[in-house]
Order: C-alpha cells, then sequence, then structure tokens
C-alpha cells in the first residue's frame, strides 16, 4: 500500500477498452478483451497496480471510451486502496451534478476520487456530443464549472450567474468532508490562465526536461500573479528492462509493428484537433514513420514513438531500471508531484514498474522527499 502523504506520487493508467501490446487507436486497444469481461480485466489491472504500490489510476474520458464514472466505480468497488482519476468534461455536463457524481463516489469509496478536468482538444468530438464553442471559450465554460464545483463539494451554497453557467441555489445535501483535489490539463495560454486560478495539480504530458522546466516556470508565475500555489503531475509511459538494450529491443519491436498507413490517418486525425498539447506531442515526432527506433529519441531515454499510432501522450521513458528511475527523478527535481505512468502490457507492466522503478526513486529521492500538504 502506497503512503498517500509522501510525495511524488505514483499513479498508473486503466486502458478503458481493454488490454493491447502496443500503442493504437482507442477502438483497437481491446485486443484481449471481451465486452463482458472488461470489468474483470481493468479490475486485474487495477488490483495489480494496488498491489505495486500505485496511489491512484487514470481513466480518460471521450466519445470512443466507456463513461469514466460508471467504470471506476464499478472498479472502486472491487479494490480496497487505489484511489480513481476521474477524467471529466465541464461543458459536457451541470456543474452541480459533477459535484453531486464526485460527492457520491467519494462516499461510496471511501474518499479515492481525484477530478481530472479534461477540458477538450477535439472540435469534432465535441460537435459529437452537441457543443459547438471554440478553443478559448471551451476554456471560459471550464472555469465557471470549477467556481462552482470546488465549493459545493466542501458543502457551500453557490449561486454564480456566468456568461456559460446560471446556478441559483446551489448545494448539496450533507456531502462528504475529504477532500477532492482537482488535476488540470491544457498546455494553451488560455489553459494557464484557468489552471492558475483554479487547479491543484497542473498536468503535463512527458517533454524534454528543458521544456518541461520552462512551462512549470510558466504556470507557477500565473499561479504566483493570482495568490496560488500548484502541484504538478507528469503524464508518461515507460519501458523500462533489467538492461538499456533489452528495452529498447522492446521500442523497436513496438515501432516495426506501425504500418505506415496507419500512422498517416492518426496523423491526419491529430491535425485536426485545436489542442496545443497534442500539437507539442506531433512536434517531438512528426508525421512520418521512421525506419530506426533512434530517429524518434528526443531526450536522454526519452522516445517519441508511441505519439504515431496514439492521442494524447505519446512519449515514454526508454532505459534499464536504473535509468527510468534516474530520469523520473529528473523530473521530481524539477517540481513534479504526480506521475502517471502506463506500458504495454498494462497489468504485467504495472507490476514490473511498481516492483523495479518506484523504490529506485524513492531511494534516490531518500529523506529529500518532501510531504505533501495534504492526501
Amino acid at each position: 500500500m502506497t503512503d498517500a502523504h509522501v510525495t511524488p506520487r505514483f499513479h498508473w493508467f486503466l486502458p478503458p477498452r481493454g488490454e493491447s501490446m502496443a500503442p493504437g487507436p482507442v477502438a483497437r486497444e481491446r485486443e484481449a478483451t471481451t465486452e463482458h469481461g472488461l470489468v474483470d480485466f481493468l479490475t486485474e489491472v487495477a488490483l495489480a497496480a494496488e498491489q505495486a504500490g500505485f496511489h491512484g489510476a487514470l481513466t480518460p474520458v471521450g466519445i470512443g471510451c466507456p463513461d469514466p464514472w460508471v467504470l471506476c466505480s464499478a472498479i472502486a468497488a472491487r479494490t480496497e486502496h487505489l484511489s480513481f482519476i476521474v477524467a471529466l468534461r465541464p461543458s459536457l455536463q451541470s456543474a452541480t451534478l459533477v459535484a453531486q457524481q464526485a460527492d457520491t463516489f467519494r462516499r461510496l469509496h471511501d474518499g479515492r476520487i481525484i477530478l481530472n478536468v479534461v477540458t477538450g482538444g477535439n472540435p469534432a468530438e465535441q460537435a459529437g456530443y452537441g457543443v459547438h464553442v471554440p478553443h478559448d471559450e471551451r476554456y471560459d465554460i471550464t472555469e465557471e464549472a470549477l467556481q462552482a464545483i470546488r465549493p459545493l463539494l466542501q458543502g457551500e451554497q453557490v449561486d454564480i450567474e456566468g456568461r456559460h453557467l446560471h446556478l441559483v441555489g446551489a448545494q448539496l445535501v450533507e456531502p462528504g468532508t475529504s477532500r477532492v483535489p482537482l488535476f488540470f490539463g491544457g498546455a494553451s495560454p488560455k489553459a494557464v490562465e484557468v489552471a492558475a486560478a483554479q487547479a491543484d495539480t497542473y498536468l503535463l504530458w512527458g517533454e524534454p526536461l528543458a521544456d518541461i522546466a520552462e512551462r512549470i516556470g510558466t504556470v507557477r508565475t500565473a499561479a504566483a500573479a493570482a495568490g496560488r500555489e500548484l502541484d504538478f503531475g507528469l503524464r508518461i509511459h515507460v519501458i523500462s528492462r533489467d538492461t538499456a538494450e533489452e528495452a529498447w529491443q522492446v521500442a523497436a519491436d513496438i515501432q516495426s509493428g506501425f504500418d505506415a498507413e496507419a500512422v498517416a490517418a492518426v496523423q491526419q486525425h491529430k491535425a485536426s484537433m485545436d489542442s496545443v498539447g497534442q500539437a507539442r506531442m506531433g512536434a517531438l515526432h512528426g508525421t512520418e514513420l521512421p525506419q530506426d527506433v533512434s530517429d524518434l529519441v528526443v531526450g536522454p531515454n526519452l522516445w517519441s514513438g508511441i505519439g504515431l499510432m496514439r492521442e494524447g501522450v505519446g512519449t515514454a521513458l526508454v532505459g534499464s531500471h536504473d535509468e527510468v528511475a534516474e530520469r523520473l527523478v529528473e523530473y521530481a527535481e524539477l517540481g513534479i508531484d504526480e506521475f502517471i505512468l502506463s506500458s504495454y502490457p498494462h497489468r504485467d507492466e504495472a507490476l514490473r514498474v511498481g516492483r523495479e522503478v518506484i523504490p529506485r526513486v524513492r531511494e534516490r529521492l531518500g529523506s529529500t522527499a518532501p510531504l505533501a500538504a495534504e492526501a
């Protein structure tokens, strides 16, 4: 069981449509799992993460995924300690209903919930949900929603008359008392502005150290201007083996399994998005499928190949257990408090990373690991 008060904290990823051996579009990440077996499989991944010492598990939100609230609640009922990082898009539902759902979850599952606020970066997908607003306006909606969700979870009455949200006498009945942390992702200037004012933890996708340092500095400055301090989290894949040669062979095998036509289709889809974070990922791998795995190395032990076949985070730390641990320590020393990791296959790699990587990170950070302000 993880110590919730020690940072950095480690979280794992729950693949929303089942197991896969390599990255691919969400709709294809279900090779070994039937619909009937999905909850059983995800429970196995969650139990592996729990056993391996991870604090929480992330599952995404999107039209290609099962609903994260329903899925996470079903799996939480089968686990004991793991927290669930439930993704939500404020533009898709009532802020009061979101607070009600989060409060119900924390009361049913002993407070094991973190909200991951995802504004959405795909206009076509948003249109499928009936939301037809441009990028920055979506963040305006997010900000108004968060102005309501946090105080509602704290038991306060909320009255708001904003441009997008008009609440009159909103209040939860006898809500729980445990804190519900707010994670937040978004790389655009508008996203940083909203995060600085509303988020608890600002999430980044894996980029080279210098870029992460620059972005943390930007967000810290914006938060300070708002009179606040934020924690930081990093979402990244890992390929960790006993030796660097073994790890890079795994990466090479993954890349050799990519089909040029499929890569082109994924990149065309990603080009239609208005996500600044996705554009930053794209700049790390380009749109062509190279011959050699080394062509996509963008920093020490940092490989961008996964982004060729997958939206969202597209980078992985690749190397020996010691090398991967050392790179994670470097990010932690920049100020990363939360790591959300994943690898293929998800269940077996949760156990491997928990056994081989997390202890090495803890050992390197030693007693210098700061204590989190709250669980």
